[in-house]
């Protein structure tokens, strides 16, 4: 049974939506959406590496709660609510120097005021990089 508000969410559109801002200059992308879970990769490049030639740790942050925050805005109804991010923890518990990161986003609670996501990341060859936790805020719109 699918958590979503809508039935069945766009990842085109949610693409097009990532046209401004931080997600594109980090060239995050969606790529999965199942019933409960949503997935997006990051590339490990340059642009998102630490001084060491490694995946900044911040970068692997900002793929977590693009994807916990899309899946939270996926279960609300946008013209009632907006959801902000909270709070977000990160565990980084392998390199990457380059490729691929996949992240896969599950709700570990869906209530109608928090949401509670957690994300873990990935490499190409599907060894953990990352473990993170997002807790988003779900506040009527005024």
């Amino acid at each position: 049974m699918s958590i979503w508000f809508s039935e069945t969410p766009d990842i085109t559109a949610l693409n097009r939506g990532f046209k401004k801002g931080l997600a594109t200059y980090l060239d995050i992308n969606l790529t999965t959406i199942g019933d409960d879970w949503l997935s997006g990769t990051l590339p490990v490049t340059e642009r998102t590496h630490q001084p060491m030639g490694l995946l900044h740790g911040g970068a692997s942050v900002v793929l977590a709660e693009t994807l916990g925050s899309v899946g939270s805005y996926l279960c609300i109804d946008p013209n009632q609510y907006v959801c902000v991010g909270q709070e977000i923890n990160a565990s980084h518990l392998r390199s990457a120097a380059s490729g691929l990161v996949t992240g896969t986003a599950r709700a570990l609670r869906i209530g109608r005021r928090s949401h509670v996501w957690q994300i873990d990341i990935t490499d190409e060859q599907g060894a953990m990089i990352c473990v993170s936790r997002l807790s988003v805020a779900v506040i009527q719109r005024r």
